[in-house]
């Protein structure tokens, strides 16, 4: 594997970080219980109140809490294995690596641009990072499958990229667009943040990347080889980590009707897809070391 030593190191900071980070976020007590703030666009907040997100709305930070047990229980797990395999040459654990580093660096920029202050602010800073300049190191280490194509894993990895970021962007579009249209410009949903962050990271970035990869996959381009395995795989541990927000929130009492079927189903899918496609033989099941 190239760079092993200094990805190693980066995997292994990672997860030292991670779960402090993880454990802070689900076992951190203390604050002045919930209260009902005014944001400075008039519009009265739920806050919190209680742990290391207590200055986050009561509708963002359990599901705050809810990714950090994915990321504690779940996704710190399969970074460590897929470190291991991808270490003794393994081409489907470098790929499983990359996306799993892609989640790092992901989910803690979005801590680092939503969440608000906290004690932990070097940490997101240190972990998306690390996430950062992991995934590139590990995207160097993955290979385009070869030998005899599945053309069903091909095709259903491609339409479902393409289905699920076409969906997620007009859902994102329907929360955007409706206030410029009738004048109040600032959607509900910004609460008492500077800005729609998940959505415009989303809108300007991911959502054109999986799209894009579904595309290049469909038309068997070698980038989309490259991309959608990678992408799929980040993916699954994303839509994980929706799924368990989502649970989360039906546990406080939220309505999560249509979501809390939508969701699951379409992580399922997304993980059945990268299952699918990671088992397409790969040309090489040898990395040089570095």
């Amino acid at each position: 594997m190239k760079h092993s030593r200094t990805l190693t190191m980066i995997v292994v900071l990672i997860a030292m970080a991670a779960v402090v980070c993880a454990c802070g976020g689900i076992f951190s007590e203390g604050g002045p219980g919930p209260y009902d703030h005014r944001s400075i666009h008039g519009q009265e907040v739920h806050i919190w109140g209680r742990g290391l997100y207590r200055d986050m709305s009561a509708e963002v930070a359990p599901q705050g809490v809810a990714q950090d047990y994915v990321t504690l229980f779940i996704v710190l797990p399969a970074l460590l294995l897929s470190l291991y395999h991808a270490r003794k040459g393994s081409v489907r654990a470098a790929t499983v690596l990359t996306g799993i580093l892609g989640y790092f660096m992901v989910t803690y920029i979005f801590y680092l641009a939503m969440g608000m202050y906290n004690a932990f602010f070097l940490l997101y800073v240190l972990l998306a990072g690390l996430g950062f300049y992991g995934f590139i190191l590990a995207f160097m280490n993955v290979r385009k499958p070869g030998g005899p194509d599945s053309i069903t894993s091909i095709r259903f990895g491609a339409w479902l990229l393409i289905i699920e970021s076409s969906v997620i962007a007009l859902l994102w579009l329907s929360v955007v667009v409706p206030p410029l249209l009738d004048g109040t410009v600032i959607p509900a949903q910004v609460e008492h943040y500077t800005t729609l962050i998940v959505q415009g990271f989303d809108l300007a970035i991911l959502l054109p990347a999986a799209f894009l990869s579904g595309v290049l996959l469909l038309r068997k381009n070698p980038w989309g080889m490259l991309l959608a395995p990678v992408y799929l795989v980040f993916l699954s541990l994303l839509m994980t980590a929706l799924t368990a927000k989502v649970i989360a929130m039906a546990i406080l009492g939220a309505n999560v009707v249509p979501v809390i079927f939508i969701i699951p189903l379409m992580n399922l899918l997304t993980v059945l897809a990268a299952f699918s496609i990671l088992q397409i033989k790969t040309a090489t099941d040898d990395i040089a070391h570095a």
